[in-house]
């Protein structure tokens, strides 16, 4: 029987997880010595490439002295703490990455939470010791007391800890040791790290924790094997999360090895592997065998907690960059990403709108970016939170913040943040100069914070947040104070209009840009909106003047990305997403249309 060990790599976002295991890979002999290997191997997709961030949980697997050591490598980011969780069912042990500077992150704390919960022991690795500002004796101690403040039993207490800067390719037991390679780590994988349980013997049980896909073979299902073995040719039976079976044959059974996936023909307990073959398979099913189905408990994945609209461009500009436009297309592409991102909802509104509800704005954004890569072109409206009502008492949603700033920044963070309703709980000074406060907030308070803060710290400070719990809701929360410059005209933004306008507020558009009744091409400097003409040209005469024309010199316009777009827009306001452009716009372009429902707002009120 193979010997083989699964561990997860978790940590929060940024503290080297990838990148430890690229050494990981290079220093197993898994390559063979001419093969090169890209930086952050496993981080495949454009935008985890652009980002510099994990999105999807990957797995990869490793020969070392004789064991197989499964590898997954786990997102860092709260919006994806989805693929964390199921990731965490399918290992027997986990590796802890905290960074020997920034210590315990609200992502160490979720992702641990989830691992002591499940009795898994961690390897604790403080990473990036190389740091000028390191602390490792200081990063120990937090560990510890999360530990301890998380209720972890005795055994997990004792954790191993080690040293290590993944990206100088070491790891060590002591910090007086000499850096030379990785094979403490390993030895502690295969140390610390339990076999695992399940026999080859019993009737076979494996359950799916990731999905992909294939044009020849359709749905892949990759799963852990936890009893029996799985053939290529035999019979299995799929027992869906609601009870359903479904009788199928396995058609193609995929083993890893480093980067490389390799056709295999039999796999058993303890092994991930991928299968083809169901083409109902969904996230959290079964496979078991057919004369003895004994299903595995099915996942519990926690519910989403903010929720967009997405609707099909009614703009003037509708259809002009875009390859799909259509509500069919929009649709069909959603259900595709509901298939494998099971911590994401869609339901349809109407014929042309779907409600998209997931964890983070970040979550939503990269869904969208990804949309219009693939030429789709939509519209995005403000990001809501999901509001739950028991007992006839109405819950939001509230989140763990933590601040990052140099300490003449921390008045104006903490005045503000008491104006959205956030709880301060720490205040903590830290080596390197920094302040570190703690807040409970409500995550309606989060949405179009960020960009004001970075303004306000001058782009010095760190903010990372992650989901508490639900809470009574808190009342109202102070959100945009500026209002917009809305454009009254169609056609392309002029130089000689925008120099005018430029003293009005930030601009969002540059000349030969195309504008639109109802579009925002910028920020007003004040609050309430602006009705502004960015296509007004000189009029020429042939009157000649003493003092020549000034030359028009511009401000750079604002460049709108989409998450910052998502969190500067109001209720009333929309993002017209296309693979070329993004762009704000009013809700309802007509300006008559919009000051009868400014009045009739009033009345309400």
């Amino acid at each position: 029987m193979q010997k083989i060990k699964n561990i997860a790599v978790i940590a929060h976002v940024d503290h080297g997880k990838t990148t430890l295991i690229d050494k990981l890979l290079q220093q197993s002999g898994t390559f063979a010595s001419h093969q090169k290997i890209e930086e952050r191997a496993l981080d495949s997709n454009d935008i985890e490439k652009e980002r510099g961030i994990t999105i999807l949980s990957k797995n990869t697997a490793i020969e070392y002295n004789g064991y197989k050591i499964n590898i997954i490598d786990t997102p860092g980011h709260a919006d994806f703490g989805g693929e964390v969780e199921r990731v965490l069912k399918m290992v027997d042990g986990v590796l802890l990455l905290v960074d020997a500077q920034e210590g315990v992150m609200p992502q160490t704390k979720f992702v641990l939470k989830k691992a002591i919960e499940l009795d898994l022991i961690p390897v604790v690795v403080i990473n990036k010791i190389d740091k000028p500002s390191a602390e490792p004796d200081r990063v120990v101690n937090e560990v510890f007391d999360l530990l301890v403040a998380l209720d972890a039993n005795e055994k997990q207490l004792e954790f191993p800890v080690l040293y290590a800067a993944g990206k100088d390719g070491y790891a060590k037991w002591e910090l007086e040791d000499k850096n030379i390679d990785m094979k403490p780590l390993f030895d502690a994988i295969i140390k610390y790290v339990p076999s695992p349980s399940g026999s080859k013997d019993n009737p076979t049980q494996a359950q799916v924790f990731t999905l992909d896909s294939d044009n020849f073979v359709g749905r892949i299902g990759i799963v852990r094997i936890f009893n029996g073995k799985v053939k290529k040719g035999d019979e299995y039976i799929l027992v869906k999360a609601s009870g359903e079976k479904i009788k199928s044959r396995v058609s193609k059974l995929i083993g890893f090895k480093g980067l490389n996936r390799i056709e295999i023909q039999e796999a058993e307990a303890g092994d991930i592997v991928a299968i083809a073959g169901f083409n109902d398979i969904d996230v959290g099913d079964s496979i078991c065998d057919k004369n003895k189905p004994i299903p595995l408990d099915p996942m519990h994945v926690e519910e989403p907690t903010l929720s967009v609209v997405i609707s099909v461009n009614d703009g003037p500009l509708a259809g002009t960059e875009g390859k799909h436009v259509t509500s069919n297309k929009i649709k069909d592409r959603l259900i595709k990403e509901m298939e494998t991102n099971i911590a994401m909802r869609m339901e349809s509104l109407d014929d042309s709108s779907f409600k998209v509800s997931g964890r983070g704005e970040l979550q939503i954004a990269i869904l969208a970016e990804n949309m219009r890569r693939e030429g789709f072109e939509f519209l995005l409206a403000r990001p809501k939170v999901v509001i739950r009502e028991e007992n006839g008492v109405k819950l939001e949603p509230f989140e763990y913040l933590v601040i990052d700033v140099p300490e003449e920044f921390q008045g104006v963070v903490i005045e503000k943040l008491g104006k959205r309703k956030a709880e301060m709980k720490a205040l903590t000074p830290m080596p390197d100069g920094t302040v570190r406060l703690e807040f409970e907030i409500p995550a309606r308070g989060l949405i179009g914070f960020r960009s004001e803060f970075l303004t306000d710290t001058r782009g010095e400070g760190i903010m990372n947040h992650s989901y508490l719990e639900y809470r009574p809701y808190s009342g109202k929360v102070e959100s945009r104070t500026k209002g917009a410059l809305v454009s009254t005209e169609n056609g392309e933004a002029v130089a000689f209009a925008l120099f005018n306008l430029q003293a009005r507020g930030v601009l969002f558009v540059k000349p030969q840009d195309k504008v639109y009744v109802g579009m925002i091409i910028g920020e007003s400097a004040r609050s309430g909106d602006l009705d502004v003409n960015p296509i007004k040209s000189k009029h020429l005469t042939n009157m000649r003047t003493t003092s020549a024309d000034e030359a028009i010199k511009l401000v750079p316009p604002r460049v709108l990305t989409l998450e910052g777009a998502m969190e500067w827009i109001e209720d009333d306001e929309l993002i017209e997403v296309t693979p070329k452009s993004i762009r704000v716009r009013k809700r309802a372009l007509d300006p008559i249309v919009r000051k009868r429902e400014a009045r009739e707002k009033k009345k309400g009120k």
